[in-house]
Order: structure tokens, then C-alpha cells, then sequence
């Protein structure tokens, strides 16, 4: 296993983070198989887990705490705060009422006194930015909170955070969690030269884009029971899409499977580890978020930790997916209030009339 310097941060990180977003109600529910794969990793050198409150509603937070108790401090303990929590609409969002009450609830549940890096897992469009980077420095100043992080920030984004803390003279983010893979690529474009240019560490989520890259979505099959994408998976239910083979954006995503994995089996390697040694040959990458749900995925994305693409597989890829693209289907959360008719228009009085 290889490491790497979490951005400005002397801490050193694996290449491969283990995220827990599979472990509880929406993957795995055996917290017992859960603990041993957290254990397998550790013990496979991985140092860096990265879990949020809102997977599975904290169960995966308490997963992660009771398996690290005894091995605390040989771990870089990553978790988030920002999506909803319950009913209430103040616990959610990045507001200072929202962040002071959701990290005690994260530190309870990880069992830790302390998060070493502690991520804003959405931006908030009705939140000052400055609030809640104020309100995360005080979470550093007070020992709760070590490091700070974003996660799926656009650029300009990322850029004005990073102005707003030098502004303020409060903490800045170290770290940024995008979505990166082969199929997801339009990061290439702004966010991680903005991360370069900021010298902040990425850690990219979904490298095997829900399990596409992995081979299992085959054309003219039903999703693999169990699957993220089968009818009632944990993709399929969270973003309400039909079924696998009802999505329109299928057909290319398919045609893109077996076209790289035809260039996979060409360098002699398969379809799962060419993707995540993909997203590791960037060199805006720190680190690569693996989500096994069992101890049999976790193996072999282990198995592709040290792998490096050639220059003429690379090449390869980007003829099937240029730089700086998406495939069809392919969301960023953005969410942007700007592209709202009320917000692109301007506003007509009921009894405008034509000008002159």
C-alpha cells in the first residue's frame, strides 16, 4: 500500500480509503461482517475511512466506531454533515445551529473524542458561506475537529471557500470529495485543477461509478439482485430511476462497458481494477474511496492498490470517454438555484406592456 500527504497537512494517507457508505441498512446489514472488512482493511494497510451522518441514518458511524475501538489512533477517521437528518428542517443543511449539533452527534457514535477530517458533504446554496466556515473553525479550535473538507463543491465553489477562510483568518478546507471515474470525468475540467491550484488533497467517491465498472450491469440482463441499480437498490431508490433496463441512459453506458473492457482485457487486467487505477493516475488524486459491501470486494479492490495504467491504455480510454466528459446519466448534485426560471428571467409587473 502506498501513501500520500493529505493535501498541505503533514498526514500521511493510503492511496485507498475505505468508505462505510455500504455498511448498515442500505447494504450490509451484518454489523459483524462490517467490522471484519474495516478490520481486513486496516490490516491490508489501508489508513484513511471515510464514512457521513446520513449513511443509513448513523448506523454506519456506529459501525465504524465500534470496529476502530482499540485501533483509534491508527486510523484517519473521515466523516460529513450537511444532508438531512430527520423532519426538522433546521437538522440538515450548513448553518452553525445544524454543524454544532451534528458533530456531537457524529463524535458520539464514532466513539471518538475527536474527527480527523470533518467534511461538508453538499454545498448550501441558502447558507452564507462564511457562517459555516466560522462555525467549522471553531470546531478546530476547540479539538472536536482536526482537519476540514468539501464534498461535491463545484470549482468556484471550492475557490471562494478558500478565499472566504483567507479572508476570515478561520481554517480552510484541506480536502475535497468528488465523483471521479472513468465515467464521470467534467472534474477534469475545473474542480481539480482547482484543488491543485489550492494544493488541497481530493479524494474521489464512486471510482466504480455505483458498480458499472465492474462488469456486473450487463445489456439485456436484469441488475444483479442486491445490486445498487436493482429494482429497489440503494441507487435505484435514492434517486428514484427506473429500472436498469427502463433508463434511458443505459444503451451508452453499456456500449461504454464493453468497450473498456475490451481494452482491459488488451492490458491484461480487469474491468474493476483498470477503473480504480484510472482514478488513482490523476495527479490531483490523493486518495480513492473504495465502498465494499463485502469481504470479497474489498479483496480485490485491495488487489488493485499498487496497479499503474501505460500510457497506450490511458490513451485507449480517452477515445471511449474524452477528458473532461460525463457519460449519459451521470449527476454532480449540483442543484443550481441559478438555473431556476426565476432566477435566469427577469421579473414582469402583471401589467407590463411592450417597450418602445
Amino acid at each position: 500500500m502506498r501513501y500520500r500527504r493529505l493535501g498541505r497537512t503533514g498526514v500521511q494517507v493510503s492511496v485507498q480509503c475505505l468508505g462505510a457508505m455500504m455498511f448498515g441498512a442500505v447494504g450490509n446489514t451484518d454489523h459483524d461482517d462490517c467490522e471484519r472488512i474495516v478490520h481486513r482493511a486496516l490490516d491490508g494497510g489501508i489508513n484513511f475511512i471515510d464514512t457521513a451522518d446520513v449513511y443509513s441514518r448513523g448506523e454506519s458511524e456506529e459501525i465504524v466506531g465500534r470496529a476502530i475501538k482499540g485501533r483509534r489512533d491508527d486510523v484517519v477517521l473521515a466523516t460529513k454533515c450537511f444532508n438531512p437528518m430527520g423532519k426538522d428542517r433546521n437538522r440538515r443543511g450548513g448553518s452553525r445551529r445544524w454543524i454544532v449539533r451534528a458533530v456531537e452527534d457524529s463524535l458520539r457514535r464514532l466513539g471518538t473524542d475527536h474527527i480527523d477530517l470533518y467534511q461538508v458533504h453538499r454545498h448550501d446554496w441558502h447558507t452564507d458561506l462564511e457562517e459555516t466556515l466560522s462555525a467549522l473553525d471553531d470546531l478546530v479550535r476547540q479539538g472536536k475537529v482536526l482537519y476540514l473538507g468539501s464534498s461535491t463543491y463545484p470549482a468556484d465553489w471550492i475557490v471562494e471557500a478558500q478565499w472566504a477562510a483567507r479572508r476570515r483568518g478561520t481554517a480552510r478546507f484541506v480536502c475535497e470529495q468528488p465523483q471521479y471515474s472513468l465515467f464521470a470525468r467534467s472534474v477534469e475540467d475545473a474542480v481539480l485543477p482547482a484543488a491543485q491550484r489550492h494544493d488541497m488533497a481530493v479524494i474521489p467517491w464512486s471510482p466504480l461509478a455505483g458498480g458499472w465498472l465492474t462488469g456486473k450491469y450487463r445489456r439485456g440482463r436484469p441488475a444483479p439482485e442486491g445490486s445498487r441499480f436493482a429494482a429497489g437498490g440503494a441507487s435505484a431508490a435514492r434517486a428514484r430511476r427506473p429500472r436498469i433496463d427502463e433508463d434511458p441512459s443505459s444503451p451508452v453506458r453499456f456500449d461504454a462497458v464493453e468497450k473498456l473492457t475490451e481494452i482491459a482485457d488488451d492490458a491484461g487486467i480487469s474491468l474493476t481494477h483498470m477503473a480504480l487505477a484510472f482514478v488513482a493516475e490523476h495527479p490531483a488524486i490523493t486518495s480513492t474511496i473504495i465502498g465494499p459491501k463485502t469481504m470479497d470486494q474489498l479483496d480485490d479492490a485491495l488487489a488493485a492498490a499498487d496497479l499503474e495504467l501505460d500510457s497506450a491504455t490511458l490513451d485507449a480510454i480517452d477515445e471511449v470517454v474524452p477528458p473532461g466528459t460525463d457519460i449519459a446519466g451521470i449527476e454532480h448534485f449540483t442543484g443550481s438555484p441559478a438555473l431556476r426560471p426565476h432566477n435566469r428571467r427577469r421579473p414582469r409587473r402583471p401589467d407590463a406592456i411592450g417597450g418602445v
